[in-house]
């Protein structure tokens, strides 16, 4: 009955900002109007005509016939030219003079009552100044390519989009133009986006065609293809292109290069890797900076080890150079949050700020989202209208936890409400808000609306990833609809999106209600297969 009630203030809330937002403008509006009128009066001394204000009468809108609006409508203003104030109070009633009595009558492209535009040639114009360079001019207009500039912003368009597919086509389409020249900002692009998009082999591939292309490797190339490796969990093949790269003395691993990889043997629990990192950085005389220190800290956490993690945050305090900062405090709060662990998120909060570090937009919304899954909607609703409160703008991410929030219970109604306000403050929809949509649908029972959901995403041209996938095919096994599910999955797998275990659990515990054996069997060999695959590198 508290969560009903509590969750019921937090829809209150969405609306409650939005008529707040809809009253504070007009009374803005008034105010602008009360100003202008005591300026007026401050400068003519005279209240202004009713003509002026907002409060004046428009002239009536007869009926009238079509050559009549013909006829008025080449009426052209008065000129403005330099008069005195008084002239201008003087003139305030005057009609404006008619077009014969300012110019001659200019020839017409038409015929009469046809339409009222004029001829180019009798509008007098200032002579051009002669074109210089002219013959070059015609050339290069000559040469020019219409469809060039389009080659390059598709590829632009489909690398934002994340559509690494479209994106190697039209590279390839690209590569083929006698205009073509390696540049070493476009394989970076799209190395970064083949690492995201969990395709680290077709990254090295990219590599070694950017080499045969005689385009020299630099340090940043190098670091963007180890950081593929690194997003997919190949620390193999992570640590032998770093070797490969202290055999290169323009290529020597930076700061940054370190970084990456020891955020990947933090997600992989390899500690014993991390301490041989940091001691081959010391080595080299590269000094850890505090994005390095977060990494390790927050891998301490997830593992459970506090110890570890109250001692790299002590080194953190006493350090000249690496000082905590709001990651700090986002990464410790984020931690506990996402282990429920609600009290010492806030005991931590309250450490945080007593040593002077004050929370962003991102430390609040890791807030609203420990309160959100813990169903603390009175919690909730204190941050957001806290965030309200000090003017920090709702983010993507807040709406996202919001929806959630009404997703997990199956309230679709204020779901969809928070949906829409998103949308109205321009916000962009990611592909966790369709997550939760699709969540909050099934949990509703609207497996129609799932459809829907699914489809804007496609409008929105939303990167569809594994956990969207899930989303779908949860929402199926929910509906009992397993071949609809079976098809999805078959999707899935055409579109290379690799299934993670999620998606392997939701299909085998579907099937398990049904009895349905045989099913089950095939997937965990399928899943197996796939691990198996992973580790042998592809």
């Amino acid at each position: 009955m508290a969560q009903a009630s509590s969750l019921a203030a937090l829809g209150s809330l969405l609306s409650f900002f939005t008529e707040t937002h809809t009253q504070k403008r007009r009374q803005g509006l008034a105010y602008i109007r009360r100003e202008f009128w005591c300026a007026h009066v401050k400068r003519t001394g005279s209240p202004p005509h009713p003509s002026s204000s907002r409060g004046a009468v428009a002239p009536s809108r007869e009926r009238r016939s079509p050559s009549q609006f013909r006829s008025s409508r080449g009426a052209v203003a008065p000129s403005l030219e330099r008069r005195s104030p008084s002239q201008f109070r003087s003139s305030r009633g005057a009609v404006a003079p008619s077009r014969e009595q300012r110019s001659p009558l200019k020839k017409r492209h038409w015929k009469e009552g046809e339409f009222p535009g004029v001829s180019e040639s009798s509008v007098p114009r200032p002579p051009k100044s002669p074109i210089k360079n002219i013959k070059k001019k015609i050339d290069d207009r000559a040469a020019a390519k219409g469809w060039v500039p389009t080659v390059t912003e598709t590829l632009t368009d489909k690398i934002e989009k994340k559509q690494w597919e479209a994106a190697l086509e039209v590279f390839e389409m690209l590569k083929e133009q006698p205009f073509y020249h390696p540049k070493e900002g476009t394989y970076m692009k799209l190395l970064v986006l083949l690492g995201r998009s969990g395709q680290p082999h077709r990254a090295h591939q990219l590599f070694n065609t950017m080499v045969e292309e005689e385009l020299e490797p630099t340090l940043e190339l190098y670091t963007a293809l180890l950081g593929a490796y690194c997003r997919n969990n190949l620390l193999d093949d992570a640590f032998a292109i770093l070797n490969q790269m202290k055999t290169l003395p323009q290529c020597q691993p930076d700061v940054q290069t370190y970084s990456i990889l020891i955020k990947a043997c933090v997600d992989a629990t390899r500690f014993d890797l991390v301490e041989t990192l940091y001691q081959e950085m010391s080595e080299r005389l590269i000094t850890p900076n505090t994005v390095t220190q977060n990494t390790v800290l927050s891998g301490y956490g997830r593992a459970g080890k506090f110890d570890e993690m109250e001692k790299v945050l002590s080194d953190m305090l006493e350090s000249e150079t690496c000082k905590p900062d709001v990651w700090t405090m986002n990464t410790i709060l984020s931690l506990f949050g996402n282990k429920g662990q609600l009290d010492m998120m806030e005991k931590w909060y309250e450490k945080f700020r007593g040593i002077g570090i004050e929370p962003e937009t991102r430390t609040f919304n890791i807030l609203i989202g420990a309160y959100g899954k813990k169903k603390m909607y009175d919690k909730m609703t204190a941050v957001l209208e806290y965030m309200r409160k000090l003017q920090f703008p709702w983010t993507t991410s807040t709406y996202n936890n919001v929806i959630e929030a009404f997703a997990v219970v199956g309230d679709a109604k204020n779901m969809e409400y928070a949906f829409e306000q998103m949308r109205a403050e321009g916000m962009r929809a990611d592909t966790k808000t369709f997550c939760c949509l699709i969540n909050g649908y099934s949990n509703a029972k609207m497996f129609h609306k799932v459809v829907g959901s699914v489809q804007m995403a496609e409008k929105f041209e939303i990167p569809a990833n594994a956990a969207l996938y899930n989303a779908v095919i949860s929402a199926c096994a929910n509906a009992e609809d397993l071949l609809e599910m079976e098809r999805v999955y078959g999707r899935m797998k055409d579109r290379h999106i690799i299934p993670n275990s999620d998606t392997f659990s939701i299909m085998i515990e579907a099937y398990s209600k049904e009895g349905m054996n045989d099913k089950i069997y095939d997937l965990e060999q399928e899943r197996d297969n796939m691990v198996s695959a992973s580790l042998l590198g592809g």
